[in-house]
C-alpha cells in the first residue's frame, strides 16, 4: 500500500507570538523571517525567538521554514552563511531562498526550498531547481491548474502554492519597479508597493482615458473553493500570504483553511495531514471578516481570461471586508440596511463613492437593520454597504481562541508488584512507566474512576482518547495521579528524541533553461554567478540593484505580469469587439513617474517600461 500523501497548511508569522497562534490554530508549518535577508525587511526575528517557535512547533510535528529569500551582495555572503548555521542550530526545518549563490556556501545539512522569487512557472525551471537540491518548490501565483499539473509531472519534490492573501501584480522576483523608481528593492525586502498607488491612464498624445484609479492593485487571492482541484493538480503545501499581518488575521484565515483541508483529507485515504493535533475554536472562521481587498481566484480557471473577469481593486487598495447589504434609507447619521446579517455596535461600515473612493464610519448603535453612525457619510438608496470591521469576530479573536491537542491512549496493568501504565499518542510515540504498587481487589467496579483520573490532562497538550482500566482493582487517586504525570513527562521526552529533521535534497545534473541571464534574473553576487556558470548559463547583466550610478533604468522593462490593464478594463486587443475602446498606445502616470504599457498578446502578458521617474 502506498504511503498517504502529506498535505501541508503553511502559515505566515511576522513574529514568534503570531507563529504560536498559527500553530495553535492548525498550521502544519509556519514561515518566518530571520533578523536579516528576508523578503519583508520589517518582519525580522532573532534566532532565540525562532528557536522558541521551533520548540513549540515540533511538539505537534509542525515545521518551521525561515525566509532567507532576498538577493545578496558580495559583502553579505559571509554574514548570510553564519546566519544559516545559527538557524540550523535553532532548529529550523528548512530555508526558503531566492539567491542561488547560497548553494555555493558551506552549509549545514538543512533542507532548502526554492522561493517564489525564483520565478518558477515552467517545468524546465522546476526540473532545474530540483536538480540543484531544492526539496520543495514554491510556484508562481499566476499558474493555471493545467500548468501546475505539467510541473507536477516533471518533478518528484513537493509543490507549494499560494492559496490566500495579497497578490503581487508582477511575477514575483520579476519586478524592478520599486528599485527603478524609488531605489527600494522588492528583492531586498523593501518594496515600496507602487502597485497600490493611483494612476492616470493616457493615450500616446497625453489624453487622460482613466483618471486617478489604482490600476495595478489586485484583489486578494482566495482559492478556498479550489482546494480539491489544486490537490489533484499536484499542490501539497498550501501557503497563506501575510508575513506583515497581525495575529487576528492569521488566526481566522488559518482556522478556515484548516477546517476546509481537513474535510478533504478525512474523506480521502490517500491523503494525510502533515502534522499532529486536533484544533477546537471559540469562533466560526470567516475569510471576509479579515482584511481583504475583495477576492479573486486569479488564473486557476485558465489563461487567457475572458473580458469581464475582474481581478483588480482599482477603486481602493483598502480592505472592503464583506458585503453587508444595500441602503434602503439614509438620514443624517442613520442608515437602514437591507441585510439578514447581524450588525454590532462598533462594526466598521464602508461605502464606495461615485468617484470610487471607499469612505467609512463606525456603528455607534445598532438596532436590527437600523444603524446610528459615529461619523456622517453620504449614502444613497441602493448603495452597497460593506462591513470593513467585524467587531463581534474581532472580540473573539483578540482573546485565546483555539486549543490544539494530541490524542493519547492509555492502558493500565498490574505485574510483579508494580502498576504499569502504557501510553501511545497519535504522533507514533509510546512509553511504558511503572511504580511500586501492590494489587488490591476492589469491592465495586473501578474502571470509570480510573479513566476519569487518566483523563485529567489539563495544563498539557494531551487529551485522552481510550483507556484500558483495571476494573477489579482499587488504586488510590494519588497513585494514579503520580503515574499519569510521570508517564506524560516521558511522552514529552519521547517526542523530542524521536523527531527527525527534514534532509537536504540530492544534487543532480543541473542545466539552466536560460543560457544568458539579464538584470531581471537577479544575479547580485559572485557565488550566484558561479552557480549559474556551472549549470551552463552566463550572467550577462547583473541585477538592477548592482547597477552603477551611470546606468539608468529609463527605457527598461520594470514589471512583467500576466495581469493586463486592457483586459481588466474590457478592451482586450485579442477581442475585435472591444479592442477599439482604447487606443493602441497607453501610458501610466503617477506624479513624475511615467510607464509605457506594452501588451504581448501572443503570450497574453503585459510589461511596463519606465519612461520617466
Amino acid at each position: 500500500m502506498n504511503k498517504p500523501r502529506q498535505i501541508e497548511l503553511l502559515a505566515p508569522a511576522r513574529n514568534k507570538e503570531v507563529a504560536f497562534e498559527a500553530i495553535r490554530h492548525g498550521a502544519d508549518a509556519v514561515y518566518i523571517g530571520a533578523q536579516k535577508f528576508g523578503a519583508r525587511a520589517v518582519a525580522g526575528n532573532g534566532t532565540d525567538d525562532i528557536k522558541e517557535v521551533c520548540d513549540y512547533a515540533h511538539i505537534f510535528n509542525a515545521k518551521v521554514y525561515v525566509t532567507i529569500n532576498t538577493i545578496l551582495y558580495d559583502n553579505e555572503l559571509e554574514q548570510a552563511q553564519k546566519l544559516i548555521w545559527d538557524l540550523y542550530y535553532a532548529g529550523a526545518d528548512a530555508l526558503i531562498v531566492q539567491d542561488l549563490g547560497i548553494l555555493q556556501m558551506h552549509l549545514p545539512p538543512i533542507a532548502l526550498h526554492a522561493s517564489t522569487q525564483c520565478d518558477l512557472r515552467t517545468p524546465e525551471k522546476a526540473r532545474f531547481l530540483e536538480s540543484l537540491g531544492f526539496t520543495q518548490l514554491v510556484l508562481a501565483r499566476e499558474l493555471t491548474l493545467d500548468e501546475v499539473k505539467t510541473i507536477a509531472g516533471a518533478v518528484k519534490v513537493p509543490l507549494e502554492g499560494f492559496v490566500h492573501g495579497a497578490l503581487c501584480v508582477s511575477y514575483s522576483g520579476r519586478c524592478q519597479a520599486s528599485q527603478a523608481i524609488c531605489g527600494r528593492s522588492a528583492n531586498r525586502g523593501e518594496c515600496s508597493q507602487i502597485c497600490r498607488l493611483k494612476y492616470d491612464l493616457t493615450d500616446g498624445h497625453g489624453r487622460v482615458l482613466v483618471a486617478g484609479k489604482h490600476l495595478l492593485s489586485l484583489k486578494d487571492n482566495n482559492q478556498s473553493r479550489n482546494l480539491r482541484r489544486l490537490i489533484d493538480a499536484g499542490i501539497s503545501s498550501f501557503k497563506i500570504e501575510g508575513r506583515l499581518k497581525d495575529a487576528s488575521y492569521v488566526k481566522n484565515v488559518v482556522a478556515y483553511y484548516r477546517q476546509a483541508l481537513d474535510t478533504i483529507i478525512n474523506a480521502d485515504d490517500s491523503l494525510e495531514r502533515a502534522s499532529a493535533g486536533s484544533c477546537t475554536y471559540t469562533f466560526a472562521p470567516q475569510l471576509n471578516g479579515s482584511f481583504n481587498r475583495g477576492f479573486t481566484d486569479y488564473f486557476v480557471g485558465g489563461h487567457p481570461l475572458p473580458n469581464g473577469h475582474k481581478m483588480a481593486a482599482i477603486d481602493t487598495p483598502k480592505s472592503v471586508g464583506e458585503p453587508l447589504g444595500v441602503v434602503t434609507r439614509a438620514s443624517g447619521l442613520q442608515l437602514v440596511i437591507d441585510t439578514s446579517k447581524p450588525i454590532s455596535n462598533g462594526d466598521g461600515l464602508g461605502l464606495v463613492t461615485d468617484n470610487g473612493e471607499l469612505v467609512g464610519a463606525r456603528v455607534n448603535r445598532a438596532e436590527g437593520t437600523t444603524v446610528h453612525l459615529r461619523e456622517r457619510i453620504e449614502a444613497q438608496r441602493g448603495q452597497m454597504v460593506y462591513r470593513t470591521f467585524n467587531k463581534r469576530l474581532d472580540d473573539k479573536l483578540s482573546k485565546p481562541s483555539a486549543q490544539r491537542q494530541i490524542w493519547v491512549d492509555a492502558s493500565l496493568r498490574q505485574a510483579n508488584g508494580k502498576l504499569i501504565l502504557e501510553l501511545k499518542d497519535e504522533r507514533g510515540n509510546g512509553v511504558i512507566h511503572s511504580i511500586e504498587h501492590e494489587a488490591t481487589e476492589a469491592n465495586t467496579p473501578q474502571g470509570q474512576r480510573q479513566r476519569d483520573a487518566m483523563s485529567k490532562l489539563g495544563g498539557t497538550i494531551y487529551t485522552l482518547r481510550h483507556c484500558q482500566a483495571l476494573d477489579d482493582q482499587f488504586i488510590p487517586a494519588s497513585v494514579l495521579t503520580r503515574l499519569r504525570r510521570e508517564a506524560i513527562e516521558l511522552l514529552d521526552h519521547a517526542q523530542l528524541a524521536s523527531r527527525r529533521r527534514p534532509l537536504p535534497g540530492k544534487h543532480g545534473d543541473a542545466h539552466c533553461p536560460t543560457a544568458s541571464l539579464g538584470y531581471a534574473d537577479n544575479v547580485a553576487n559572485r557565488l550566484a554567478r558561479a552557480t549559474y556558470a556551472q549549470c551552463g548559463a552566463t550572467a550577462a547583466e547583473p541585477a538592477m540593484e548592482c547597477w552603477e550610478g551611470s546606468k539608468s533604468p529609463i527605457g527598461k522593462v520594470v514589471m512583467n505580469t500576466r495581469y493586463c490593464i486592457r483586459r481588466e478594463l474590457g478592451c482586450c486587443l485579442r477581442d475585435a469587439k472591444t479592442a477599439h475602446k482604447l487606443p493602441g498606445t497607453l501610458q501610466l502616470h503617477c506624479g513624475r513617474t511615467t510607464m509605457q504599457v506594452v501588451c504581448h498578446c501572443d503570450k497574453c502578458e503585459m510589461e511596463l517600461v519606465l519612461i520617466e521617474r
